[in-house]
């Protein structure tokens, strides 16, 4: 079974070529099932994967196809890795990926079929670049399809090119996840040169890897990578101050959004620091580094997101929060958790941005949560997925958000209970938007014109379809991770995962919060929830449209405290200076300047010289007469 795992990447990859290369010729419909099909292939082959990794006495699968890098000191193959994180993960993006992608089979319909083509193409591609990225069984192979995953959201993001405001999310994207990525690239470069090698089967090795080579001289090594290679999850997973390019993301078609946000490209951070647990748990500082900047970016952006009135903006701050909060799982060494949150995250983030696509396709492009209102009489089935996710990601009980956000709370309450306290805040104000939302757009009276309001209707079924499965999933996806003080061996994903996480737990200590703590802490937490739900509700519900004047500290965030505008002045426009004085001085007037003033300098020089060749013998001979006499001078003066 698992010597055809390369069946499961492969076979998006053949999706991209052959809608790439066919279309100016395939029709629209066969370009949606052939784009759809192979991911759902992809699936029924992840989920045999799934399978045979769930048997009693599983051992770690390590599939070596050939021979990739091969120098004196240095041997990397291109290999593939089975175990309980990749399977999980591969569960994750094919699942959800084929869901977006049928949902984008009518979404993108008024696509002519050369972009309709190009569209399911990069999809595929993108599909194929994390699928490579969490199946890679070592470094390198995992920063391709991390590359890969950057590479397909520039290309999606700025899919409709002619507007340029799109063009520059895209590069955007694409550059501040270059920063990152030189981050994660020098990590590895670090770690060839300390270990020699960057599988993950010699490094993670009990016996020979990185546990048993260590010294205290090594931690300091230990570090510098860790710290190194966050720098690469926060450029790819949108971690302070690598984030802003995220919401800006937005410029994409929707199912893109829902993608890049919820099952692949921005969970590669959390997959990459989960599959390098035992680096991080034997680096102490970098550890409680991630905890940090993970809970100021869920808090941060929770505080942007009450003020955005894009439903796409709102969305992708939010985001941006969860996956703070996943950081700070990590951070407190509650890896298990950290994953489970991805998945419940993919389910209901998915379920949020087709909602949202659904509601933008109805409003004919409106995506202003102003004008909108009154939506859940004429669409009732988004309405009511839309309302499951909202309860799911506020972390109500029994959603799934809840079950995974409290576990990463309690974890982060026996590392540090301040750690606990800020999380609920955040915990609260993303109950707060988010039903603000939900009120804005459904709730009360139609905010907008006329002609909106007669083409109001839900969606068709290959739009609803993807939002009921996923409500499903967000309803009761949690019940995979049912807290030990309410189930006796209810949480069947944190013991599927514990293999992979065995031997950092060996080396993390961790203090223990007893069962009835813990009860308190979630009773308290989710009554507060709770509360917040209903006041942000019956605040928004019966919004008129009307216009109030802000406080300074509410346009700040609105405007997003003004940190593209901050990064503008300090980065972008000195950068932009500097190139204008490199292009106009240094190019032009300088290198430019002197390569030219080389090449007219024998072009006069070659000038005068040719009036010596004035074929007149008497000056010859002339000349021959005034070098002989140069030439005695010169002997007479030398002796």
């Amino acid at each position: 079974m698992f010597d055809d795992a390369y069946l499961i990447p492969l076979l998006p990859f053949l999706g991209f070529l052959i809608n790439g290369l066919g279309r100016k010729v395939i029709p629209k419909k066969i370009t949606g099932i052939i784009g759809s099909g192979v991911i759902f292939i992809s699936f029924c082959l992840s989920i045999l994967v799934f399978v045979n990794v769930s048997k009693e006495g599983f051992v770690p699968q390590y599939i070596n196809y050939f021979s990739f890098i091969d120098i004196e000191k240095l041997h990397i193959p291109f290999e593939f890795q089975i175990d309980q994180l990749t399977s999980l993960f591969l569960l994750i993006i094919t699942g959800v990926g084929f869901l977006i992608h049928v949902y984008s089979t009518s979404y993108m319909k008024d696509e002519d079929n050369v972009g309709y083509a190009r569209y399911f193409s990069f999809l595929n591609l993108f599909v194929f670049s994390m699928l490579l990225l969490v199946m890679g069984g070592n470094y390198v192979i995992m920063f391709m399809g991390w590359e890969g995953v950057g590479l397909c959201s520039y290309l999606l993001i700025g899919f409709w090119f002619k507007n340029n405001s799109y063009n520059n999310a895209a590069k955007k994207a694409f550059i501040m996840n270059r920063i990152g990525d030189f981050g994660f690239i020098l990590g590895i470069f670090w770690l060839i040169n300390t270990f020699g090698t960057t599988s993950y089967q010699n490094l993670f090795n009990a016996q020979t890897g990185i546990l048993s080579v260590i010294t205290a001289k090594g931690s300091v090594v230990l570090t510098g990578i860790s710290l190194l290679l966050f720098v690469g999850a926060m450029g790819k997973s949108a971690q302070i101050p690598l984030y802003t390019w995220l919401p800006d993301a937005m410029a994409g078609p929707t199912p893109v959004s829902a993608l890049i946000h919820a099952a692949t490209m921005v969970t590669a951070g959390i997959y990459m620091i989960a599959r390098s647990n035992i680096i991080y748990s034997m680096s102490p500082f970098t550890m409680m580094f991630v905890a940090i900047i993970g809970l100021s970016t869920a808090v941060f952006a929770a505080i942007i997101a009450l003020k955005q009135n894009d439903i796409k903006k709102v969305l992708a701050y939010s985001t941006v929060s969860q996956l703070g909060y996943m950081f700070l799982g990590l951070g407190v060494g509650a890896y298990s958790a950290a994953v489970f949150h991805v998945m419940t995250h993919a389910f209901f983030k998915a379920l949020l941005f087709l909602g949202a696509g659904s509601v933008i396709h109805a409003m004919g492009g409106e995506q202003d949560i102003n004008k909108m209102g009154g939506l859940g009489k004429k669409m009732k089935i988004t309405y009511i997925t839309f309302f499951i996710a909202c309860l799911a990601i506020a972390g109500i009980p029994p959603f799934s958000g809840f079950f995974s956000k409290d576990e990463i709370l309690a974890a982060a309450f026996s590392v540090n209970p301040l750690l606990y306290i800020i999380g609920v805040g955040g915990a609260l104000l993303t109950a707060f938007y988010m039903f603000r939302l939900l009120a804005l757009t459904f709730a009360g009276k139609f905010r907008g014109t006329d002609e909106q309001m007669h083409h109001l209707h839900e969606s068709p079924s290959a739009i609803t379809f993807p939002l009921i499965c996923l409500s499903i999933l967000s309803a009761i996806g949690g019940l995979v991770g049912i807290p030990e003080i309410f189930m006796k061996n209810g949480n069947k994903l944190g013991d599927f995962l514990s293999p992979v996480f065995a031997d950092s737990n060996k080396i993390l200590v961790t203090n223990t919060t007893s069962s009835q703590t813990e009860i308190i802490l979630i009773a308290v937490s989710s009554l507060l929830i709770i509360i917040v739900c209903i006041w942000a509700w019956n605040k928004y519900k019966n919004y008129d449209g009307s216009i109030k004047e802000e406080s300074a500290f509410a346009k700040a965030i609105q405007n997003k405290f003004y940190v593209d505008e901050f990064y503008d002045i300090i980065i972008v426009k000195p950068f932009k200076a500097l190139s204008r004085f490199l292009s106009n001085v240094v190019e032009k007037s300088g290198i430019d300047a002197l390569v030219n003033g080389v090449g007219k300098g024998i072009n006069y020089s070659g000038r005068q010289i040719r009036l010596l060749q004035s074929g007149y013998v008497g000056s010859y001979i002339l000349l021959m007469v005034a070098g002989l006499l140069l030439l005695l001078i010169i002997q007479l003066f030398t002796k």
